[in-house]
């Protein structure tokens, strides 16, 4: 066990070398996906350049990293395709070394260790088993490059065997081309936990799995972990992952760590625009505009009145984001004959065209499109609340559930 720490970890690629990674390479989808991503970094970062932002020539995998894992805890990484959570796993393990920065195993830099002295154990998505081993050889290699004791060897094995579970000794006569995938991925699972690892890196395990075997696979790792307290890095695109496996979350994008924390603190407390836009069950409705002498919001060809107590804080001419969580809005009734508005000062009003309503059959919910000038919003709402597609309703989102972002920056104005 130990604890990781990264500090001001950067790593660049030069523009050929963008290039060469961006070439199709007869690597599977998943490489296919990972290439395309580091092409678009490319293709933006190229762009600021062009246009007079800062830029060196080089692309920017990870961009002055600073991130501690404590002794057993598990750090679940997300982001979108591209950000850095891979380069991230792999100068941690050693695999990459052309970086600068530091990165520790507890008090010792790890810089002239190589991968194979590190004591890690990885999981890939695409499981990596060795084909032509069964599941018996594949997990003793690891003892046969190290030389250890074939009695050593075999007391690991049945002891990790012991602790995988019901049926897994069925999988160590057979080759890894006749297992399904999730057995696959128990093996490689096994594989890793076999040679008592100091630290554990997860990258995307469970991708390639059905959402059955996702969800099966997923308690597993979490026993194991909860178990063992074994440090672990786990990178993931799927949110309900992150959650059920970390102890904390960081978010990455662009190569930076945006932000680290558990999950309730990351949807309360986004540190900026781009954590709030992207974690949460729902994305969060997000206008950006400026505002005006009287106090409304001109953003995306409509002009959202902000609540009072809001428009106090702010002058004309502020550049302001206002976001607010589908979860949290209501639908108002329209008012008909005799009726008053039912809306106030501490609510923000949005009223629009429903574009789609999509049901939530098991949430007894359902989503609805909301469209106001170029924006789109999304509220939740029960689905006994008759909303038709094309009709014009009303929705209110209360001052309390309102964020504010700096229109420049993006970060969080409390």
């Amino acid at each position: 066990m130990a604890e990781i720490r990264l500090n001001d970890v950067t790593r660049t690629f030069s523009k050929a070398s963008a290039l060469e990674r961006a070439t199709p390479r007869a690597r599977g989808l998943a490489g296919e996906q990972q290439d395309r991503a580091f092409a678009e970094r490319a293709a933006v970062q190229g762009q600021r350049e062009a246009s007079g932002q800062a830029g060196h020539g080089d692309i920017l995998a990870l961009d002055h990293v600073n991130l501690t894992i404590p002794d057993g805890q598990t750090c679940a990484i997300v982001g979108p395709s591209g950000c850095g959570k891979s380069t991230l796993l792999r100068v941690v393990a050693g695999l990459d070394n052309e970086y600068t920065g530091t990165v520790y195993y507890d008090t010792q830099d790890m810089r002239d260790v190589p991968a194979k002295d590190r004591y890690i154990g990885m999981v890939f998505q695409s499981y990596a088993l060795y084909p032509h081993f069964r599941g018996q050889g594949n997990l003793s290699f690891f003892f046969r490059v190290h030389k250890a004791p074939d009695a050593e060897a075999a007391e690991r094995i049945r002891a990790t065997s012991e602790l995988m579970g019901f049926g897994f000794e069925l999988l160590l006569d057979r080759k890894p081309s006749t297992l399904s995938g999730g057995q696959q991925q128990r093996l490689a699972i096994a594989r890793a936990l076999v040679r008592n690892p100091r630290l554990f890196l997860f990258d995307e395990p469970l991708s390639n799995l059905d959402a059955k075997l996702r969800q099966q696979t997923r308690i597993e790792i979490k026993r194991l972990l909860r178990r063992f307290q074994i440090t672990a890095l786990y990178v993931t695109h799927d949110q309900d992952e992150a959650i059920a496996l970390g102890d904390r979350i960081a978010i990455m994008r662009d190569g930076r760590v945006e932000q680290v924390g558990v999950y309730g603190e990351l949807l309360e407390e986004p540190a900026n625009v781009f954590v709030a836009g992207f974690l949460g069950r729902h994305p969060m409705n997000l206008a950006g505009g400026t505002l005006n002498e009287d106090g409304t919001l001109q953003a995306g060809g409509a002009a959202l009145t902000l609540p009072a107590g809001l428009r106090a804080r702010f002058g004309a001419g502020r550049a302001l984001s206002i976001g607010v969580r589908p979860e949290h809005g209501r639908l108002a009734p329209a008012p008909g004959a005799g009726k008053v508005a039912p809306w106030g000062s501490e609510e923000l009003h949005v009223r629009g065209e429903v574009e789609m309503v999509e049901p939530d059959f098991a949430r007894q919910t359902q989503m609805i499109f909301l469209r106001s000038g170029e924006l789109t919003w999304r509220v939740l709402a029960a689905r006994d609340q008759g909303v038709r597609v094309g009709e014009t309703v009303d929705v209110l989102f209360p001052a309390e559930r309102l964020y504010l972002f700096d229109g420049k920056s993006g970060e969080h104005i409390r």
